[in-house]
């Protein structure tokens, strides 16, 4: 399709790389912007850094210029890009990388002056109300981070549903006005590049178009979506007889705040509710085995690089360890959500996390060294391909780490003195479906939201019941009260403010078990599929490498034949993985009204 490129857009362009008044063949343009763009990149991340591990008033004026700085030159480098491939018979390299420039801006701003700035200003305004955002607890202030563990332990209903309110009420609602001029002003950027709106332009970069990847992703959704439906009536039963009908009804959709997760979006932390009955020992808590075994956070980050170690890759670098953030700082403000990063884009490897002493944390880790290993096998790539196949495979190599972390590989790293028994299968499976089936719709349905909102199918004044409405849609679940008007609970999700396209999420969730059970079949593994534990097999890393090392120079359908032998991404193996727990399900839930 030939995209519109205003004049104005394409002068402001060429004024911000003079160099191509000399020479303007797209090969110059390429090499002279991919040049630029890794420069720019480095500075922009050292300044995110420095705010994201100390919030100040300053550290957040200097995130925003150096976040202009990095806005103004991918937006003039993609409006010049999208002139540059008009340009007939373009060489594989130059083509891709133009392509590339134009889709890998996710917040776009406009070319008028002083545009960027504004832009960059808002969105870091934006990550500094979450991170320093607080709910409240019995009336007592309560930080975010806080609230998360709290609500994966709390039975209390009133004290979950005052934490749950707080939080969307104090950090949500502050962020309507600003986040409803972000749309407007990046959605004025996106069409300068020529599309139609934000979302159009996030779904342009899946090396497909806009439409055909709507259609993949409901394609994949329709694959799961029965495992889904069989965990939410099982669930929403239990919960049921937990609490009584005054709390949770026994039909309809779920209360939010009663699933363990301050965004219902993980379900895991209630196990002991939903637990089998006789079977719902899983034989160990690894929460409970860490503490036994002393570990404390930076241990738990050494036992993840030791999975990766295991598997042939090199140990991480020693300012790895000097420079990351492990845990939350007691004199300062910082972003807790937990974050990968190479600084310098080659060896500069970093994680940000706020690690408590426990099983969720302990995946977590694992998960964030995997886009560190990941980062680091494609460093060697031109600038413009250094990214992962596409933002899916990012997640789900971490993703698929945490699912070989069976009852086998706690064995292998003396947490867990034997696995238990094939009795415990449906409650290990049942324990995994919590967390990783659970999260299937709402993995979905924020971009879902956004994609409403930057095309104007969704207005202001509509955001938050059409937020409660998809989430009711998709998810099955609904506030635990009514919610006004002029709130705004999707800022109290970190992904919104900080401007972070999700359905990447829901394509990890799907892919990395299609990761996982082809490193099962390398490494040769007998016996059921979510049995299967692959550390230490170097053959899957080596395959494994083959992928990351790819980066994004090529679609990523040639990526995912490199190491699965499949172009197609597909919802099967979770639904061959799941096999069990789904006949169990369909048992458990006879007599029942499923649906919402």
């Amino acid at each position: 399709m030939r995209r519109f490129v205003s004049m104005a857009a394409l002068a402001a362009a060429l004024a911000a790389n003079p160099a191509l008044a000399e020479d303007r063949t797209p090969q110059a343009f390429v090499a002279q912007a991919e040049a630029a763009y890794a420069k720019t990149s480095v500075e922009a991340n050292q300044a995110e850094w420095v705010y994201e591990t100390f919030i100040t008033r300053d550290t957040e004026a200097l995130t925003a210029r150096a976040g202009a700085k990095m806005t103004e030159l991918t937006v003039a480098n993609a409006v010049a890009a999208a002139s540059y491939a008009m340009v007939p018979g373009l060489d594989y390299d130059t083509g891709r990388k133009l392509n590339r420039m134009r889709t890998m801006i996710v917040l776009p701003a406009p070319v008028r002056s002083g545009a960027a700035e504004e832009v960059a200003t808002i969105q870091a305004r934006l990550q500094g109300i979450y991170g320093k955002g607080q709910g409240t607890l019995n009336g007592q202030a309560i930080n975010g981070s806080d609230i998360e563990a709290a609500m994966g332990t709390n039975r209390n209903p009133a004290e979950l549903k005052e934490m749950w309110t707080s939080w969307h009420d104090n950090v949500g609602k502050p962020m309507r006005e600003d986040y409803t001029k972000l749309v407007a002003l990046s959605n004025e950027g996106a069409r300068e590049l020529g599309y139609a709106d934000v979302g159009a332009l996030w779904r342009s970069n899946y090396d497909m178009t806009p439409e055909q990847f709507a259609a993949l992703t409901e394609r994949l959704w329709q694959e799961v979506k029965p495992l889904y439906d069989q965990l939410h009536c099982y669930t929403r039963g239990k919960l049921n007889e937990r609490y009584g009908d005054a709390v949770q009804a026994g039909t309809g959709p779920i209360r939010a705040d009663l699933l363990g997760n301050m965004w219902a979006q993980e379900w895991g932390n209630i196990y002991d509710i939903v637990a089998p009955p006789g079977a719902g020992d899983l034989g160990f808590d690894t929460t409970r085995l860490l503490a036994d075994k002393g570990y404390d956070p930076l241990r738990m980050v050494r036992t993840a690089e030791g999975f990766f170690s295991s598997l042939g890759f090199a140990s991480l670098p020693r300012t790895f360890w000097e420079r990351s953030q492990f845990v939350k700082p007691r004199d300062r403000e910082v972003v807790c959500h937990a974050s990968a990063w190479n600084i310098d884009n080659l060896d500069d490897l970093r994680v940000k996390t706020c690690l408590k002493v426990n099983a969720d944390d302990f995946v977590t880790i694992h998960h964030e060294l995997g886009h560190n290993y990941y980062q680091r096998a494609y460093n060697k790539q031109p600038a413009f391909y250094q990214d992962g196949a596409n933002d899916g495979f990012h997640e789900a190599i971490g993703d698929t780490v945490a699912l070989s972390m069976t009852p086998g590989y706690l064995v292998r790293i003396g947490l867990l003195d034997r696995a238990p028994g094939a009795g415990k299968d449906i409650g290990l499976l049942l324990r995994q479906a919590m967390d990783k089936v659970a999260f299937l719709p709402f993995g979905l349905l924020i971009d879902r939201w956004r994609w409403q909102v930057f095309s104007g199918q969704v207005q202001p004044a509509d955001y938050e019941k059409a937020w409660n409405d998809m989430r009711l849609q998709y998810q099955g679940v609904v506030p635990p009260s009514e919610r006004p008007a002029g709130a705004f609970d999707p800022g109290a999700k970190y992904h919104i403010p900080a401007v972070v396209p999700y359905t990447r999420y829901f394509l990890a969730r799907v892919l990395q078990f299609q990761f996982y059970e082809a490193a099962c079949k390398i490494a040769r593994w007998k016996g059921p599929l979510h049995r299967c534990n692959f550390t230490g097999s170097k053959e899957v890393g080596e395959r494994l490498d083959a992928m990351m090392a790819m980066g994004a120079s090529k679609p990523w359908p040639d990526a995912l034949e490199v190491f699965t032998g499949s172009r197609e991404i597909s919802g099967k193996p979770m639904i061959r993985y799941f096999a069990p727990l789904t006949r169990w399900l369909e048992q458990q839930n006879r007599g029942r009204q499923c649906g919402w």
